[in-house]
């Protein structure tokens, strides 16, 4: 359920702004998202799970905010942002 070191490494090597950059809103959107998924291909297998529930409903309302940020900030860097991701907005 949670992302190994390894692909945390990656996606934080892929969405960084400079090197070493680990807590900007691009990497924070992308380890949530990618936690999201992960996240969401476990509700299909256990429906009643509401207290993990509870934490995706959280992760999904921090990602938006961080993206609202950015949009507010950044409106190309939105979205390219979202066009990487894959998110529908």
């Amino acid at each position: 359920m949670s992302i190994t070191p390894e692909r945390k490494q990656a996606l934080m090597g892929e969405y960084a702004r400079k090197p070493g950059d680990t807590g900007s809103p691009d990497v924070q959107v992308a380890l949530l998202t990618e936690r999201i998924n992960n996240l969401t291909g476990h509700f299909k297998e256990h429906t009643h799970d509401n207290h993990s529930r509870r934490g995706l409903i959280k992760m999904v309302n921090l990602r938006r905010k961080l993206l609202d940020y950015v949009k507010r900030e950044d409106q190309p860097r939105y979205a390219e942002l979202i066009q990487r991701l894959g998110l529908r907005r």
